[in-house]
């Protein structure tokens, strides 16, 4: 792939050929993950979705314990020290793992009292334990992603999550079809068995990967003695320094996180909703709606997570400039991808809902959440170059704004107005916080900002876009009748041909205004 973007320096070519092979692969993770949640919605139901986004967040709380932190560290620490980035790794891991086991060994035990008086519903108790083991397994992928994203070698993360729904996918499909055969009946704790298959699967394709492809700047092979052990120990305290911050700072937002979720049943219920209602409408959303309005966060995401390590070794290069330019990049196609989003699911979010859940209530949820999107991938991108820039704090406290405020709205809104309450209470604080971590990173490093070039042109394309594109399926109507008729079974597949074509408009214009800008700028 370098060989296209020969006139970049070999910083920016790791940094453009990482985040396409990011964004790549996981699109077509989340491809196989939308089959894998249409599969699941249909066997479960949208009550069980319901159920198992309620065991989730104790794993998320976990995680940010013994992973999240330890994997964000141990990127940013090898970023400045790559030459020493095996023994961090070593230092990383083992933290990591013994905190897991931990954590997996208390929540079996403790399983009954977090059902009963944390979760408030009983019936998650079996579910606990099987998530707890898979905690050993995220957190040994997690630190193995850190130590590649640190060396700037996203390949095997990228190919890890591949291996990870393919094999979860798998063995699921096969687990469905033994029950069906015997006439068992599927309950939700085929969702958590797939968590549980896929962690392990995440976990062993990047360990395979370490043991016989390690990164070259570290290649090199040492026997383990006893000076390995004291040399690994040096590092403990300085990624603890980066960890414990980021540690507490998630734990945090996991606990709120999971605070909104626990609530949100238990406040439709306040609103009139029975157990079941309240279960299947938070499922929904959750496992329908959302993972719609994320899809396409694949490409901020990618570029969220190498940014960290990025903008990172500039700081402790001293070159601003560089910071600065990716900054500007980061804003830039941040809003390019929200603008389109919005555009896309406001237009065809009732279409989606009903074609591929079957679910109208899912296509209302997924039109008005569309409007989150360049807010959203905003937030992402620009806390993560916080977070680069070392200013771990001011993310922190502005994403505990956030949540709190999104509470606020659950715990005072929902019991009054229902659903909607939370719909606003997300697109509120999603806007504060974007505007939030703007301003801050403002403030920390000078950056330019073009509101034409930023908000009018992506604009101004969508529209001349859906105007062009609605032209062109009245033309093709006729001859795609099938594919177009609300209701027919290949009702998606013309939804998402009159997406790709909106895209393709979209992009086409931007390629061309870009042209057309580096023309004029190299006549000047």
């Amino acid at each position: 792939m370098d060989h296209f973007l020969p006139s970049l320096s070999p910083k920016k070519r790791a940094f453009l050929t990482g985040t396409l092979l990011l964004t790549g692969t996981g699109f077509l993770c989340r491809i196989l993950g939308f089959f894998y949640r249409i599969f699941m919605s249909r066997t479960i139901g949208a009550e069980g979705l319901g159920i198992y986004n309620m065991v989730h967040p104790v794993f998320g709380i976990c995680f940010a314990l013994c992973a999240g932190s330890i994997q964000t560290a141990l990127s940013q620490y090898v970023a400045s020290n790559q030459k020493k980035g095996r023994a961090v790794f070593h230092t990383g891991l083992f933290i990591s793992l013994s905190l897991s086991l931990l954590l997996t060994f208390l929540i079996c035990n403790a399983s009954p009292f977090i059902a009963r008086y944390l979760l408030l519903e009983p019936r998650c108790e079996p579910y606990l334990q099987i998530i707890a083991i898979s905690i050993p397994f995220a957190a040994l992928h997690a630190s193995i992603n850190g130590f590649y994203y640190g060396m700037q070698k996203s390949h095997v993360p990228a190919f890890s999550q591949i291996a990870e729904q393919v094999i979860r996918m798998s063995a699921v499909f096969g687990i469905v079809q033994l029950m069906q055969e015997n006439g068992k009946a599927i309950t939700v704790s085929l969702a958590v068995y797939g968590h549980l298959i896929g962690e392990m699967a995440s976990a062993a394709f990047p360990l395979l990967c370490l043991s016989a492809f390690p990164p070259a700047k570290t290649a090199a092979r040492h026997s383990v003695d006893i000076s390995t052990f004291k040399q690994s120990a040096n590092y403990a305290l300085p990624l603890l320094t980066l960890a414990l911050p980021l540690m507490g700072n998630r734990l945090v937002l996991n606990l709120l996180a999971s605070a909104e979720a626990i609530w949100i049943p238990n406040r439709l219920t306040a609103y009139g909703l029975s157990s079941s209602d309240a279960f299947s409408i938070y499922g929904v959303l959750t496992g329908m709606a959302l993972p719609f309005i994320l899809f396409p966060s694949a490409i901020t995401n990618s570029m969220a997570v190498l940014l960290l390590p990025s903008v990172a070794q500039a700081q402790a290069a001293g070159n601003r400039r560089q910071i600065s330019s990716s900054i500007s990049m980061a804003l830039r196609y941040s809003l390019y991808m929200g603008i389109l989003c919005t555009g896309i699911f406001f237009l065809y979010g009732r279409e989606l809902g009903s074609s591929v859940f079957q679910s109208p209530s899912a296509g209302s949820y997924i039109r008005i959440l569309g409007w989150l999107c360049p807010f959203m991938y905003l937030a992402t991108t620009l806390g993560s170059i916080l977070n680069g820039l070392g200013k771990t704090s001011s993310t922190f406290i502005q994403n505990v704004c956030s949540l709190c405020l999104r509470l606020v709205f659950v715990l005072l809104g929902i019991p009054r107005l229902g659903m909607k309450a939370y719909l606003w209470g997300i697109l509120v604080s999603e806007i504060f916080l974007a505007f939030w971590h703007l301003v801050t990173l403002r403030r920390f490093a000078p950056f330019s900002w073009d509101g034409t070039e930023m908000l009018g042109k992506p604009i101004l394309i969508l529209f001349v876009s859906v105007w062009l594109n609605q032209h062109l399926w009245k033309i093709a109507l006729p001859f795609l009748p099938q594919m177009l008729t609300p209701g027919a079974s290949w009702a998606f597949f013309g939804t998402a041909l009159k997406i790709l074509s909106l895209c393709a408009f979209y992009g086409l214009f931007l390629l061309f205004f870009h042209i057309a800008h580096s023309f004029q700028a190299e006549i000047a």
